[in-house]
């Protein structure tokens, strides 16, 4: 056994010191173990961080849809393309509220927000700070994804009372330059500083399946794992075929192992985030829904539609999670 591999493997079971010095080759190393190997890792640190048989449930909602001037390759909501999608203002308080209400009854305990902005007006920042007031007083977490953000915005937004603030890096710095142009990862890294310095929770994950390497889903990982203050929460999202966007013409579906083999290198790096299954869900089979469960993830976007694209009918998770004896994590 390798002097790497022999550090990957040891220390199974034991309290996991949380590390912000991965590398590519460390990555890679634990990515390429057998298969039991790596889900039994995996599964160890996860429980040691968290309970096995617990998820957390949260809703997605658009509150303004369409429109966006950014120019990222996967994205329906791009102006750059032509998908058929019909740009929308932002949405009126009591309609998030309400829909709120509905995610709340149907299990989620987190409800999440998102604008297709490069960055809010102030204006309009001003009412969704109200949306974030109103739906913490209904008892659950509040998320917004909302493009860029300065300091001072990030400030406002803490003011009202948000948990999480969502803003992905979508992928590896080598690969991110073939899927957005308008703004750079730096870009993001920034807006993660603000949010994090106000002491709003990270939410920051990726997409797989444009088109993308193994090593590029291992370097996006890498580039998480390695921020000041690894995210609260990590989103995986396969990509969600959308016509009309550059990268149908490259996107490939990601070997369902190769997906949990993934899941299971961001336990392991990020042991105590909360690793989600994100976008891109109805692609996958029960089976790899369990298996993903068994390698870290411990936590579902709920409700049929995310965004603009399709997600699992609730009866579904609802039958699931119940023949895998996992039950939906308490606010």
């Amino acid at each position: 056994m390798s002097g790497l591999q022999g550090t990957i493997r040891g220390n199974v079971g034991q309290e996991q010191q949380v590390r912000r010095d991965w590398t590519r080759a460390e990555a890679e190393a634990l990515h390429g173990l057998p298969f039991a190997d790596l889900i039994f890792r995996a599964q160890s640190i996860h429980r040691d961080n968290f309970d096995p048989n617990l998820v957390e449930l949260a809703s997605l909602l658009s509150i303004k849809t369409g429109g966006c001037p950014e120019d990222c390759a996967y994205c329906s909501q791009s102006a750059h393309y032509d998908t058929g999608l019909k740009a929308m203002r932002l949405m009126e308080q009591a309609d998030v509220v309400a829909a709120a209400k509905r995610a709340k009854d149907a299990g989620a305990t987190r409800f999440c927000m998102a604008a297709a902005w490069r960055s809010p007006k102030d204006r309009d920042l001003d009412r969704v700070c109200d949306m974030v007031s109103e739906v913490k007083r209904l008892g659950m977490e509040t998320c917004v994804t909302l493009g860029m953000l300065t300091s001072e915005q990030a400030e406002r937004l803490c003011t009202a009372g948000l948990d999480f603030y969502n803003h992905n890096v979508d992928t590896s710095p080598e690969f991110y330059d073939r899927i957005i142009t308008t703004h750079t990862l730096q870009d993001r890294i920034n807006t993660l500083a603000h949010v994090r310095r106000q002491g709003i929770k990270v939410c920051s994950g990726g997409i797989i399946g444009m088109g993308e390497r193994v090593e590029d889903r291992l370097g996006m990982l890498v580039l998480l794992a390695n921020l000041a203050v690894h995210p609260d929460s990590v989103p995986v999202n396969l990509w969600n075929e959308i016509d009309g966007v550059p990268v149908a013409e490259t996107a490939e579906r990601p070997d369902p192992i190769e997906v949990v083999r993934l899941i299971a290198v961001a336990r392991i790096l990020m042991p105590r985030a909360v690793v989600r299954l994100s976008a891109g869900r109805q692609y996958m089979t029960d089976e790899l829904q369990a298996l993903c469960f068994l390698a870290g993830a411990n936590s579902l976007f709920i409700g049929d539609t995310l965004l603009t694209t399709k997600n699992p009918q609730r009866e579904h998770d609802v039958n699931l999670l119940s023949r895998l004896g996992i039950v939906a994590r308490a606010s």
